[in-house]
């Protein structure tokens, strides 16, 4: 059976997510902001793709994101865009 993802974040971790969800203007940043920031409030990442955003996602998709945040916090976020090729951090 596959395991629950989970992501406990601690205050600081939420108010940077939340302050980044709210004040970039790259889209792709506030769609997965806001997409951790519900699987923090307890929704489960499959949900969340499927119904918790704008538009419906692959939950794969989202696992993505959990993962790039584990590896590399809200730089990897910002970092890692859509489509293409995995930039490194400068």
């Amino acid at each position: 059976m596959a395991q629950l993802r989970v992501l406990d974040l601690d205050a600081d971790q939420e108010a940077e997510l939340v302050k980044l969800r709210d004040t970039t203007k790259q889209e792709y940043v506030r769609e997965r902001c806001a997409a951790l920031l519900k699987i923090a409030e307890g929704q489960t990442a499959h949900w969340v793709a499927r119904h918790g955003l704008l538009r419906p996602r692959d939950p794969d998709t989202v696992y993505a994101w959990l993962d790039i945040y584990a590896a590399e916090g809200t730089a990897g976020l910002e970092n890692h865009r859509q489509g293409g090729a995995r930039r490194g951090l400068v």
